[in-house]
């Protein structure tokens, strides 16, 4: 079982979910009030300086690449939103991502800072291909035209033990408060003769739920670009914090075919606030032609408030 609160850890187990039938069940009581939401959203090293740049698009692989396992029909795919963490916790977050698994990694990041004054105008999207040993591709959005930094946006990351083609920055509708903009990343993995295509994306928080789904069917329609057989990971940091939004990503992905392991009922997501604890269900990990064998939402790694989703996943012949 994946743990409750109270418990750390993280849940193993076979799963198909290729014979699992959507989950309905209600999401637990969410201890929180409107005003608590408004102000955890208000609120809210191992670095090598670079200068700001203009290209918000930036794709490579790490200096020395790590050897890829042979045993490539399974891979580990693993969901975070590391809260631009740097220095010793972004070291933290790469011991956490390499671990000690014997199968091929993709990885998608939210929240990843470049030449930021925060996080030591560090570059921390090649930092974590370095350590990994990983090719990679970062983007972000565009900063507002009311912010006159020169700071660069923090962004969205694909890491992957096989080379990125097709790479694809998608600045998403609807812009949210102070006319912020978000944005999801897309690449094309070939794994021996099939390809996936992986999105990693971040969602706004403060607009309505149908703004919402429209930018993640923004990642839909990219997608259709593709061949409609082919197989793909959908994952990020969605902000479904509301339960509306929460049953409309569900149907939104399984009306095309798409499945997930994690119940609705699990929350991805949680921040202490004066006297509550804040658990909601922001993150998401959703497959097309792909077998969970193993799943589970990572409670022991707190660098970040938000928990890492990870499955471990057979292809299958047929989508």
């Amino acid at each position: 079982m994946i743990n409750r609160k109270g418990r750390r850890g993280s849940r193993r187990g076979a799963q198909s979910f290729l014979a699992r039938r959507p989950l309905r069940r209600p999401l637990r009581p969410l201890r929180f009030s409107i005003a608590a939401i408004g102000f955890i959203f208000a609120v809210t090293t191992f670095s090598q300086p670079v200068m700001p740049q203009k290209n918000l698009l930036e794709s490579g692989h790490a200096t020395r690449l790590a050897e890829v396992p042979k045993a490539s029909s399974q891979i580990r795919i693993v969901s975070y939103n590391i809260r631009w963490r740097t220095g010793t916790q972004l070291q933290e977050i790469a011991r956490f991502l390499k671990g000690n698994n014997k199968q091929p990694l993709i990885i998608g990041l939210q929240e990843v800072d470049r030449a930021k004054a925060r996080t030591g105008k560090a570059d921390n999207a090649r930092l974590l291909a370095d350590y990994l040993g990983f090719y990679y591709a970062w983007t972000a959005p565009p900063s507002p035209k009311s912010d006159k930094s020169a700071e660069e946006e923090t962004g969205v990351e694909i890491l992957s033990s096989f080379p990125l083609k097709e790479i694809t920055r998608l600045v998403l509708p609807h812009a949210g408060p102070g006319g912020r903009s978000r944005v999801a990343l897309g690449a094309t993995i070939t794994v021996g003769d099939i390809s996936i295509r992986v999105y990693s994306g971040h969602s706004e928080t403060r607009i309505p739920i149908s703004q919402k789904m429209e930018q993640l069917q923004a990642v839909v329609d990219d997608l259709r670009r593709f061949p409609p057989k082919m197989r793909a990971i959908v994952m990020g940091d969605f902000n479904t914090w509301e339960l509306p939004a929460v049953e409309s990503t569900r149907k939104l992905f399984t009306d095309i075919g798409f499945t997930t392991p994690f119940p609705d009922d699990e929350t991805t997501f949680m921040r202490n606030v004066l006297l509550f604890d804040i658990e909601l269900k922001l993150d998401w990990i959703w497959l097309c032609g792909l077998l969970v064998q193993s799943y589970g939402i990572d409670r022991t790694i707190t660098v970040s408030d938000h928990y890492p989703l990870w499955t471990i996943v057979k292809i299958v012949n047929q989508v």
